[in-house]
């Protein structure tokens, strides 16, 4: 039985101390009396258990009922206390307290609840006196939550550690939290990369810190061709050899070769050749471009064919608008304005702001096309651009926007 006891048995705490908010005003205080805190330990209000799991002094048994208290967000708040007194006590296994605290915290580390475990892995997970057999068994948890901050940052575990939980954890991120982990050694990487997990691999490329061997490198890249994720961190790495560079400007995208080209040991003559083969493909890709691209009278003949169909309107210009398809708006504001194709293409060379309003005008649609077709055709920035009235509408006068309409057309000739 209990050294401890209610002051009166049988009577609810709300009618022997107060109402709620008295009850975790006391559960709080450090001064109140051991007794009367072993009480509110058993209280039915959670908002009071969880102020008695805070208070440091309460006492050891009334710690050890709230470790099974039903609600595991009490537990939680006790783990994280327990985890913050277990670092702060002597190294003596004979201290009784300490041996009490240590069995109370084992006994919350194996809760089934995993906000529990994950609170005292976030307390652990960086502090080098933590008890290390707690800090192994967090490390093994199969919940990421709890094994991912304990692995990635403790500094109680060893390589030894590190190689066993790659070869027998069953959380599935226990490769990915080591790849993340600092100054990992060439034997621990070698083991990341043989898990075949490309997610922590690709960690471990990102991980600078880590000291990977070149020849683990080549092993990569040789499989890196599926991996797109792996391009620019392998291109990045250090200690990669000649022909993991050469294997790697082979299959990674283009804009990635200008990493490559970043690289200080990048080989002259290799530098060289890798210019030619993009000059030449990029080359090939805007010979290809130009077969591809519709002739500006093509395009005037598929608007015309719009509007024979009654389909050439305000959504019409929005669509091309948002498509940033410029050709293709030039198209629709003259065929719409009906006014050559070279006086709206006047306009935009002369990046003229008036002079586009004006063509959306004729064309009949409204100045919040205008403001679209500003941005788009003259690639004017915000100040540039002439906004519409309060009410919507166009800015300029009827005869001020004719007037800029003549000018077009003459200036087109």
């Amino acid at each position: 039985m209990s050294a401890y006891g209610p002051p009166s048995a049988g009577l609810p705490a709300s009618s022997l101390i107060g109402d709620e908010p008295t009850r975790v005003r006391l559960g709080a205080n450090a001064e109140t009396p051991e007794e009367l805190l072993y009480f509110l330990a058993r209280d039915s209000s959670v908002t009071v258990r969880a102020a008695v799991a805070l208070n440091r002094n309460t006492p050891a048994p009334a710690d050890a009922v709230l470790a099974n208290d039903a609600d595991d967000r009490v537990r939680a708040v006790l783990g994280r206390k327990i985890a913050l007194m277990v670092t702060g006590l002597s190294d003596c296994r004979h201290n009784r307290l300490e041996r009490v605290v240590r069995s109370l915290l084992a006994s919350l580390v194996a809760d089934e609840a995993e906000r529990v475990r994950a609170m005292i892995a976030d307390v652990l997970k960086n502090l080098p006196n933590a008890p290390l057999d707690i800090v192994q068994k967090l490390a093994r948890d199969t919940a990421i939550s709890v094994a991912e901050p304990i692995i990635r940052l403790s500094p109680l575990l060893s390589e030894n550690d590190l190689l066993q939980l790659l070869s027998a954890s069953s959380c599935p991120g226990t490769p990915g939290a080591i790849a993340r982990r600092s100054n990992i050694s060439e034997v621990v990487s070698d083991a990341v990369v043989a898990t075949a997990n490309g997610d922590a691999i690709r960690d471990l490329l990102c991980n600078h810190s880590a000291a990977i061997r070149e020849a683990t490198l080549d092993s990569i890249v040789t499989n890196a061709r599926g991996e797109n994720s792996w391009h620019e961190p392998l291109l990045r790495r250090p200690s990669l050899s000649h022909s993991s560079m050469r294997t790697l400007s082979e299959i990674v995208a283009d804009h990635l070769l200008s990493v490559l080209f970043e690289r200080a040991d990048l080989d002259q003559n290799f530098g060289a050749e890798l210019r030619a083969r993009l000059a030449d493909k990029i080359a090939q890709q805007e010979l290809r471009s130009n077969v591809d691209k519709p002739t500006s009278e093509q395009l005037l003949d598929q608007v015309r064919a719009m509007e024979q169909a009654g389909k050439l309107n305000e959504g019409t210009l929005t669509q091309a608008v948002r498509s940033g398809e410029e050709r293709l708006v030039v198209a629709i504001l003259a065929v719409a304005a009906n006014v050559p194709l070279k006086s709206v293409e006047r306009a935009v060379s002369l990046r003229s702001a008036k002079a586009l309003l004006s063509l959306v005008w004729r064309a009949g649609f409204t100045m919040r096309s205008a403001v679209a077709v500003q941005v788009v055709l003259a690639h004017l920035p915000p100040r540039a651009i002439v906004m519409a009235t309060q009410n919507g509408g166009f800015p300029l006068s009827a005869d001020e926007m004719r007037w800029q309409l003549e000018f077009l057309e003459h200036a087109a000739q």
